[in-house]
């Protein structure tokens, strides 16, 4: 293995300050594997579709609770 402080080189991720930084992000985002637009709708809809399924659940046992609430304490929540 080549010692870094032998070849007085650095790889574009390895440079000091901002510019270095940047570099080193430019590099990583070469390497990301990107969603095909099937993909992404596909990603997207699955998400609604848990969102609207958790919304619901908890809007049931909201509704469940407030009306124990009310059977059991005989109270009114406006």
């Amino acid at each position: 293995m080549v010692n870094k402080k032998e070849t007085g080189k650095k790889s574009r991720g390895e440079k000091r300050g901002i510019l270095g930084y940047l570099a080193g992000v430019k590099e990583e985002f070469g390497k990301v594997v990107w969603p095909t637009k099937d993909e992404l709708s596909s990603s997207t809809l699955v998400v609604f579709a848990v969102c609207a399924f958790f919304a619901l659940g908890f809007w049931l046992v909201d509704t469940g609770f407030l009306a124990l609430l009310r059977k059991v304490l005989g109270i009114t929540l406006s």
